[in-house]
């Protein structure tokens, strides 16, 4: 990325440039840190809804820390329940909880939800990009199944507990839970075992449809894609992740994490989402390169590069003019 400075900014002082120069850069950083939050973006711009979605064997309450961080800068968020029975139903009612909304909307997905909003996304102006947080990002056409079957790495099949089920309207079908003392090393290895043991107890299941199913739409194709790899993930495979953000062509950052890095890296995450509202915000190109890795420290670092080549433009040229 190169910032190109403004004639006007040509024709100031170095100071004054410089001055200029870094207000971009701290406009477009994100936060460096778990636990840091950053600021909102420009000034007379509305803040996009961010819209939360969990996947399988969790709840809401898994984007906590995002929630907190996101409402500290004064974005309005929304997490929804995701009722976890189908793909096309799950879609279907996720996107009738958009349509609900008013103006531009950010969605972040994790795990399964990377799924549901690839779909719920399709054909609704609003939704100006999508965030993969360790998630299924499928084409349409595949199963979850088969491309969780692409790579090797996850080790939950062995894990999976099956419960068969009735509902009230007299269909059957098949409950899938993590075993509880399979849960801490599948689904969240960084998180402390007792943290881990209290979401082995509160799970919610998914409905083993939901991994047969073919996705009828792949939203990533014609909106802007952000995608988090958890390189110790063993429910998704890492490498599964990184064909999914290459074939998107996804501004991708790589963190070492478990499953669950919304919750063992909230400021990560919190960062990744910010930087997918200011980039379409502003219409510049990602810091991050489509496609490969980088880290937050990395950004920081391009930035305060192009900051330092704006300023010696500005600079030899005063300089010029003075002569």
């Amino acid at each position: 990325m190169t910032l190109r400075p403004s004639r006007k900014l040509i024709r100031s002082r170095p100071v004054a440039a410089l001055a200029s120069v870094c207000s971009v850069a701290a406009l477009t950083a994100p936060a460096v840190a778990d636990g840091e939050s950053t600021g909102s973006g420009a000034k007379g711009i509305a803040k996009p809804t961010v819209v939360l979605v969990h996947g399988a064997f969790a709840d809401a309450s898994g984007w906590d820390g995002v929630v907190e961080r996101l409402q500290r800068d004064g974005y309005p968020v929304i997490a929804p329940a995701n009722p976890l029975r189908g793909l096309a139903s799950d879609s279907a009612y996720l996107a009738s909880v958009l349509k609900s909304l008013k103006g531009p909307l950010i969605l972040a997905g994790h795990s399964y939800g990377g799924a549901l909003i690839s779909e719920a996304a399709a054909g609704n102006p609003n939704v100006k990009a999508l965030v993969y947080i360790s998630a299924f990002m499928p084409a349409k056409g595949e199963t979850l199944g088969a491309l969780g079957a692409k790579f090797a790495g996850s080790r939950l099949n062995p894990a999976l507990k099956q419960v068969p089920f009735q509902s009230g309207d007299g269909m059957t079908g098949t409950d899938l839970y993590i075993k509880p003392e399979k849960f801490h090393q599948v689904f969240a290895a960084d998180l402390p075992a007792s943290t881990a043991a209290q979401m082995a107890a509160t799970q919610r299941p998914i409905s083993a449809a939901a991994f047969t199913e073919k996705a009828d739409a792949a939203a990533w194709k014609t909106i802007p894609s952000w995608f988090l790899v958890a390189t110790k993930d063993r429910a998704i495979a890492p490498d599964l992740e990184r064909f999914e953000a290459k074939r998107a062509g996804s501004h991708t950052i790589e963190v070492n994490s478990s499953h669950v890095a919304m919750i063992s890296h909230p400021g990560t995450v919190t960062s990744l989402i910010l930087d997918a509202i200011r980039t379409e915000a502003s219409g510049t190109p990602s810091l991050a390169t489509t496609g490969s890795s980088a880290s937050t420290t990395g950004l920081i670092g391009l930035v305060a590069i192009a900051a330092g080549v704006g300023l010696i433009v500005a600079v030899r040229r005063h300089q010029a003019r003075d002569r």
